[in-house]
């Protein structure tokens, strides 16, 4: 059976910058095993799978794998693979509803002119703060001191809506520039509450790169060591709920527009929406743009 896969770009309005993502769009019949193998082939930071979905009021069971496993939820798979079912679809709707392991993920389709441009998600899960750690081992993580790392608003902490990230604040951009993982310090502190992978970010964004309110990076384990991604949408909207979380609002709409990948070559834009009311997260979103790159069909030796 040939199957059918798009590539696209996420969180970026054109090819070759923001997150690449590879979605396959027949994924009916395939193995849990035959997934993870199309992953690593593929051997970008995520694929998706798309099934039909177990309740027909949603528009489809959605998978999501790294090179090395399946997660329950992501960022930039479900804003690049909504985004390729609403460009291939008759009639694009203005949302969409995925079903995944972390839960009902919400999606609204992102539209300019009539023209499906990309899409926004809705976490599936309430903000949950986890482990904190000091400056000292957190800053270890991406080889950088205590001093380079911000502790007034929040000390580092995992964080969650759905995957678990180590999140802090760096004190300045030329700290965020010169980060670089450590594998040593990576094993002290990491895996904890279930996560792998770090994400920090700084204020301190330079006019050239407004109209950015902060710029950021994620580290995490890949195939070949540690790794970094370009945009990651699952830690981005976890760190927008919990700034909102700390705010002294307690009735508002806090808006963020966040810059990844800019230091590894593949900028990206990642603008964020978290709802407040009586001093509680009502809901976290994250969206942007998407770029078509590749499309194309495979068939997989012997069965499937």
């Amino acid at each position: 059976m040939q199957r059918r896969y798009v590539t696209v770009d996420v969180f970026s309005d054109r090819a070759f910058g923001g997150n690449p993502l590879a979605v396959v769009l027949d994924a009916e019949g395939l193995s849990t095993a035959q997934m993870q193998a199309i992953a690593t082939e593929f051997n970008y930071s995520e694929t998706t799978f798309v099934l039909p979905p177990r309740d027909a009021a949603h528009d489809a069971q959605v998978r999501i794998f790294t090179v090395r496993s399946e997660i329950p939820f992501a960022g930039h798979p479900n804003v690049g693979t909504a985004f390729v079912l609403a460009t291939r679809a008759k009639k694009a709707g203005a949302r969409m509803l995925f079903e995944e392991q972390a839960g009902l993920v919400p999606l609204e389709i992102l539209t300019e002119g009539g023209n499906v441009t990309g899409a926004e998600l809705t976490a599936p899960q309430p903000l949950k703060r986890l482990t904190r750690f000091d400056a000292e081992q957190a800053g270890a993580c991406a080889s950088l001191s205590a001093a380079d790392v911000r502790t007034d608003r929040h000390p580092p902490q995992i964080v969650s809506v759905g995957l678990p990230f180590l999140v802090f604040e760096v004190a300045t951009r030329q700290a965020l520039r010169r980060a670089r993982p450590d594998a040593d310090a990576f094993a002290r502190t990491l895996p904890c509450d279930g996560s792998h992978m770090i994400y920090f970010y700084t204020r301190d964004v330079p006019v050239k790169e407004k109209p950015c309110d902060l710029q950021a990076r994620m580290f995490h384990p890949g195939v070949s060591g540690l790794s970094e991604d370009p945009a990651t949408g699952s830690a981005t909207v976890a760190a927008a709920a919990l700034l909102a979380e700390l705010s002294s609002e307690a009735n508002a709409e806090f808006r963020l527009c966040i810059g990844q990948g800019v230091d590894m070559g593949r900028p990206s834009l990642l603008l964020t929406r978290v709802y407040k009311q009586a001093g509680a997260i009502v809901s976290a979103h994250v969206g942007g743009h998407c770029a078509l790159v590749m499309e194309g069909t495979f068939r997989l030796a012997g069965k499937g």
